[in-house]
């Protein structure tokens, strides 16, 4: 399958820093992504948005973009391979430090991130902005070795019903897990073309994108300290 990415760093840096993968929402990689992309590079970090699905696939609806998401959804093996071919294109720039790794997504990237962390895949910590949380491969005692963030609206009824188990998971893996929950959130929190109606069960939040932007940096700051 021929998938795509989107590389964003500060050109004018040449030292090794941290890596950090992006993986995309559920309609696919678009100008969404490589916008938060963006925005990490401009943090200092080398981002790949990584392709799901193929090369310019892309959903044209929710009918579509749930069909195509779950279809990996349903190939946990396909999922976990696909992010792994976007962390190794990452660790091919030479300004990434291979030892400083982490990963984001959004949705259905939440979703994958948390399937990395499940696979032991090399990245010292996962953000997932209002992912799902099942899984039919839970994580082994001792599998899960990156550090998890989970950013969570408290209004979100596509995701909250997955969180109880998947907090049982995790403490019973020994993971290192945190979970934030945003009042008044729902789903698709950090995406503005959501719209404004959270009557919808799809909405953007301004608060909870802000505070969660704020969650994911603290986060990384203590992965990532200062050398």
């Amino acid at each position: 399958t021929s998938l795509q990415g989107y590389l964003a760093s500060d050109g004018a840096r040449t030292d090794r820093r941290p890596g950090i993968l992006v993986v995309h929402e559920w309609k696919g990689f678009g100008d969404y992504v490589k916008m938060r992309a963006d925005m990490l590079a401009s943090l200092g970090y080398v981002a790949f948005a990584c392709d799901m699905y193929g090369k310019g696939v892309f959903a044209r609806d929710h009918a579509e973009a749930a069909k195509l998401s779950g279809a990996l959804k349903s190939d946990r093996s396909l999922m976990r391979a696909r992010a792994k071919a976007g962390l190794a294109i990452l660790l091919k720039d030479r300004r990434v430090d291979p030892d400083r790794l982490a990963a984001i997504g959004y949705c259905f990237g939440g979703t994958t991130v948390l399937e990395m962390a499940r696979a032991g895949l090399p990245v010292r910590g996962v953000v997932s902005f209002h992912g799902t949380y099942d899984t039919p491969v839970p994580a082994a005692r001792g599998s899960v070795q990156a550090k998890i963030l989970a950013c969570q609206g408290g209004s979100d009824a596509f995701t909250l019903k997955g969180l109880p188990d998947f907090e049982t998971e995790m403490t019973n893996a020994g993971a290192d897990w945190q979970v934030i929950t945003y009042a008044n959130a729902v789903h698709a929190f950090t995406v503005k073309e959501a719209g404004d109606d959270p009557s919808k069960g799809i909405a953007y939040n301004e608060a909870a994108d802000r505070r969660s932007w704020a969650a994911m940096r603290a986060f990384f700051d203590e992965l990532f300290p200062a050398k």
